[in-house]
């Protein structure tokens, strides 16, 4: 893993307010993009869009990872899709939530896209506040590495050995149950809307309840995947973008696997696997430097073990 270091003289410098503040922009419109043809559609996503839209973000990703290969070299093009790669891989579990909490609270395939596309967009901001302290972390006091590790390996024993949990619903959590006792709720979905007007007084709707619970669930996801991707870079834009490339995608992809996520019966191991070996390499990183490349076929394979094997060996159908 390579650290941010200072760069030779005249060479580009990946964290330039330049690039920061384009990368900034590029994402704005492209999530305003999103929303303003959502908000056009009429219905709920289709499975064709969805796998044109899902597609349409991998490939913007690998061009943006393609030109900061180019632009700034291969060690950053590589730390870039490992980072990418890993944090894909585990934002699987946002995926699990999304489809608990739609089954939980009934919200019709419709209205789907709207909490999906305000939770990441929560995500988002979130993460990267999130990032910003872990990488001053990190640079600042490098044993932290060690303690990141540590949270890791714990969750990847958590994931193999308490599979029972993996079915509930985040639904019964502080802050929701905090929203719930201090904002009269609404007993039935009201339109596309998460608040509504009834004589004067505010009222939360299922909506508002099902995007609280998705963002409480992905700051648990976030304090995993987050340390995680310190494992192949400590580089901040490196570790944000991949990050921000991973969540944008993350709304059409459950359009297009959640008929056969449930069913993906090795998908959870494959993930513990990918966060044991993270874990692993930062509790050992005095003593173990794996190269970028190594640790993102490893990632790579793992993932793809894991869902070939669910492939072959699908969980039974309820």
């Amino acid at each position: 893993m390579a650290a941010e270091q200072p760069l030779d003289v005249g060479a580009p410098n990946i964290n330039s307010p330049e690039l920061w503040a384009g990368f900034l922009l590029g994402v704005l419109l492209l999530l305003g993009f999103d929303l303003y043809l959502s908000s056009h559609r009429g219905h709920g996503e289709r499975f064709r869009e969805a796998i044109g839209w899902s597609l349409f973000w991998i490939a913007l990703s690998l061009v943006f990872g393609g030109w900061l290969w180019a632009r700034y070299g291969g060690e950053q093009g590589l730390e870039f899709f490992a980072g990418y790669l890993l944090e894909k891989s585990l934002s699987v579990d946002n995926l699990f939530v999304f489809v608990l909490l739609f089954q939980s609270f009934a919200i019709p395939p419709e209205h789907q896209h709207r909490v999906l596309f305000w939770g990441v967009l929560g995500a988002l901001l979130l993460r990267g506040t999130l990032i910003l302290a872990g990488v001053a972390l990190v640079h600042r006091f490098r044993w932290v590495m060690a303690v990141f590790g540590a949270v890791l390996v714990y969750t990847a024993a958590k994931i193999a050995l308490h599979r029972g949990e993996e079915q509930r619903a985040p639904t019964d959590n502080a802050v929701v149950r905090f929203v719930q006792r201090h904002l009269p709720m609404t007993g039935t979905i009201e339109g596309p809307a998460f608040f509504v007007r009834r004589g004067g007084k505010l009222w939360g709707t299922p909506l508002l309840i099902a995007l609280v619970a998705a963002e409480t669930a992905d700051l648990v996801f976030a304090l995993d995947s987050i340390p995680a991707v310190f494992a192949v870079t400590d580089d901040s834009f490196l570790v944000f973008s991949s990050n921000v490339c991973a969540l944008l995608g993350l709304r059409a992809l459950y359009f297009v696997v959640r008929g056969a996520l449930m069913r993906m019966r090795y998908l959870k191991p494959g993930l513990a696997g990918i966060l044991l070996f993270v874990g692993g390499k930062m509790l050992l990183y005095r003593w173990v430097h794996l190269p970028t490349g190594t640790s993102l076929s490893v990632i790579a394979g793992i993932l793809a073990v894991a869902i070939l094997a669910s492939w072959l060996r699908p969980a039974p159908a309820d």
